[in-house]
């Protein structure tokens, strides 16, 4: 059976024109939303929050987004040993959550999250992440290329690098290549995949491959009050300055600067504020990412939905006041 999708036959089409007339290539996402603080964790739900159900997904559909963001944890759900097998039951579970996502008629990401291996020691971890991507695409193979994407890791730090990035992540490319020759694969720089690592990120050459970055700049505003971060950003910190402002623009024109050097628009995978600021804040600094990088066409997925940096209430289940408006999204 020929296995082609709407966004195979775009890429195919733009590869086909010259150079000059290719427009860049981009992920077709509007309104995404990071359903984090759920899987990511040691043990799913372990830092609170409510277990996301498949009514979550026809939500997230009926409020206007088109794309979710799952991040997953691995490492301690699949065996240390030489086998690397994952655990039939958290498999189980991922799966049934993306089904439920692809049913509801969304676009699903599908990552790893928070592999620590892989970031303290790339070379000796490198082929455990890569056989546990072996067995997650051989998982969804048969899932729609144009709606499941995969991406390799979430925020590559410590000892993992642009340096050895490629180094690293072309084993678990490979294995994902292997029975998903086409589907869409998603890959940041180190640093967090912050927007400074775009300057020296390198990609493998692959049409299918898309860049990412999460932003959250000014940090000391979007993260004040996270007791996770050493030393903890004060509270207090309000959004709205001139500097603010010009941050903003020099961010969106270093964006704009990569993709006219690569050709390849970033998916920001990541933004959002800490819950121990104020709503309207929150609010009026999602509207300014909205406005500020609208224009440049590219994914914004908010971090995310009801846990720590929320969109909505997991005790009302109600959309928070603001928070869907300041994205182009009108509550139902």
């Amino acid at each position: 059976m020929i296995r082609k999708t709407c966004l195979a036959l775009a890429l195919a089409s733009a590869l086909a024109l010259p150079v000059s007339a290719r427009a860049p290539a981009r992920l077709p996402i509007r309104a995404c939303m990071n359903l984090g603080n759920h899987l990511e964790e040691p043990q799913e739900n372990a830092w609170g929050g409510k277990r996301l159900e498949v009514q979550d997904f026809r939500d997230l559909k009926a409020a206007g987004f088109d794309t979710v963001r799952l991040p997953v944890r691995w490492d301690v759900h699949s065996a240390a040993d030489g086998s690397h097998a994952i655990d039939p039951a958290w498999m189980g579970r991922v799966t049934a959550l993306v089904d439920a996502a692809l049913a509801a008629r969304l676009n699903v990401i599908l990552n790893s999250h928070n592999f620590e291996p892989v970031n303290s020691d790339p070379a000796g971890a490198a082929p455990w992440l890569a056989d546990v991507w072996g067995q997650v695409a051989r998982q969804f193979a048969s899932r729609p290329t144009a709606h499941l994407w995969f991406e390799i890791e979430n925020e590559p730090n410590g000892q993992l690098t642009n340096a050895n990035l490629l180094k690293t992540l072309m084993p678990s490319l490979a294995a994902i290549r292997a029975g998903n020759p086409d589907r869409p694969v998603i890959i940041g720089g180190g640093d967090y995949s912050s927007l400074a690592s775009l300057a020296t990120l390198e990609l493998p050459k692959d049409p299918d491959v898309y860049p990412t970055f999460h932003y959250y700049n000014p940090f000391d505003f979007t993260h004040q009050g996270a007791s996770w971060v050493h030393p903890t950003p004060p509270l207090g910190r309000r959004y709205g300055t001139t500097a603010d402002a010009q941050m903003l623009a020099r961010d969106v024109d270093r964006v704009k600067a990569y993709v006219a050097r690569t050709g390849r628009v970033p998916f920001m995978g990541e933004s959002g504020v800490n819950d121990l600021v104020p709503l309207d804040q929150r609010v009026a600094y999602t509207r300014a990412i909205a406005r500020a990088f609208g224009p440049l066409n590219i994914g914004i997925c908010e971090w995310g939905y009801t846990n720590t940096f929320p969109f909505r209430d997991n005790r009302t289940g109600q959309w928070l006041p603001g928070m869907l408006e300041a994205i182009g999204l009108k509550p139902r």
